[in-house]
């Protein structure tokens, strides 16, 4: 169970129930300040804007990266700008989605070099991405393309089959970026976040993980109550289903934790925005948090846990099998800078989190509070290696073991 920790110093008085009608109100005021209080008026702490050129490859902190003593790291590509949330096409094509820069991006191998082409563009934060007999699914704020036939036609993808209606996702974009895998029986699953900070909402519609069958049909709520999670997979072996978590801003350095979830079937509730874990939030009515399915895991404060998955290869030691790759985008909305790493997190024989273990470590400088970059995702490849992205760099790093 999570701990209560200590907030800001800030009174939990000042941090009044937002109704959907004080969303409204604050439409003003930027989304990632909504739900900031009083006392923090004159806070400097502010989202950290990324970069969207290309940053040249002697310049993408390689030299930084540490691993664990048997492995190596490496980049393997460059030049994508916002690289975020991947997939893996059947010919090992690697697909790259965005956010701010609206762009989704396809890696190939060619001669021992990568490529890197761009294959949409000016879509609204096509941050999800999702491959499936031959099709890449590309999953904007709320509109969802799907491309046929795609690794044989990067040079010219042409028009994609429109999907948008048949999902009906919200418009809102706070939170309404997508990650998207599809599920072990075949069904297109995606996160739905909550478009506000901290407040009151339509909790069949928002703070969810719902999936659909491919065609857009048959919606069904996996879980509910979870604000933001923009990154889940499927244990191999059980077929649980676990998502990370993002928790809300202005409640205090280290309020609430951001947190791993186990959903073991439909429409389970997990509380947010009154509980994470046997924490009540202030801000909201109280409940009691003994209703909700509480955290397997505290993936720490503030620390942005976005893409995970399973590592099922066979390059890494044992250990590895079947454990959780998490990576951490890390820390705005903390006074001390939190994450900017992937971390493991590994199960015993009954599925149970025995802890949180760094992997990749070095993008951080704690000295002078300063990043290097900030990983968004992890993916393995069909050799077992394991790929993570570097929104900040517009790079791919690839970590395999040392010959």
């Amino acid at each position: 169970m999570i701990r209560r920790t200590v907030a800001f110093g800030l009174a939990a008085a000042a941090l009044a129930a937002v109704s959907g009608a004080a969303v409204a109100q604050q439409q003003q005021v930027p989304g990632w300040a909504q739900g900031r209080p009083p006392e923090a008026a004159s806070s400097r702490l502010a989202p950290h804007a990324p970069r969207l050129t290309v940053t040249p490859p002697d310049q993408v902190p390689v030299s930084a990266l540490r691993v664990p003593a048997g492995f190596r790291v490496e980049l393997w590509a460059h030049g994508l700008p916002g690289a975020r949330m991947m997939a893996l096409g059947q010919n090992n094509t690697v697909f790259v989605g965005t956010r701010t820069i609206g762009r989704v991006y396809a890696v190939t191998e060619e001669g021992g070099q990568r490529r890197v082409r761009t294959i949409a563009e000016r879509l609204n934060q096509p941050n999800g991405v999702a491959f499936r007999d031959g099709s890449l699914y590309v999953i904007a704020i709320n509109r969802v393309l799907r491309y046929d036939g795609i690794e044989g036609k990067l040079d010219n993808p042409g028009t994609p089959t429109d999907l948008t209606s048949a999902f009906n996702l919200p418009s809102e974009e706070h939170h309404g970026w997508k990650f998207a895998a599809f599920s072990p029986d075949g069904r297109l699953t995606m996160n739905i976040g909550v478009p506000c900070n901290i407040c009151e909402f339509d909790r069949d519609r928002y703070a969810l993980i719902v999936s659909f069958r491919p065609d857009g049909s048959d919606r069904r709520v996996e879980a509910r109550g979870i604000r933001n999670s923009v990154g889940f997979d499927w244990h191999p072996q059980t077929r649980v289903l676990y998502a990370t978590n993002n928790g809300r801003d202005w409640a205090g350095n280290d309020t609430p934790p951001d947190t791993l979830h186990r959903i073991r079937q439909p429409g389970e509730d997990h509380g947010f925005p009154f509980c994470v874990g046997d924490w009540n939030d202030p801000a909201v009515p109280r409940r009691q948090c003994s209703e909700f399915v509480a955290p397997v895991a505290s993936l720490g404060p503030h620390t942005a846990p976005l893409g995970a998955r399973f590592y099922t290869g066979t390059m890494f030691p044992e250990q590895y099998r079947n454990q959780l790759f998490v990576a951490r985008r890390g820390s705005w909305n903390r006074e001390r800078l939190n994450g900017y790493d992937v971390v493991v997190v590994p199960f015993d024989g009954q599925g149970n989190v025995t802890g949180v273990e760094p992997f990749l470590t070095g993008l951080l400088d704690e000295t002078n509070q300063r990043f290097l970059g900030r990983p968004v995702d992890v993916l393995q490849l069909r050799d077992g290696s394991l790929l993570v992205s570097d929104e900040q760099n517009g790079a791919i790093y690839r970590i395999s073991r040392a010959q």
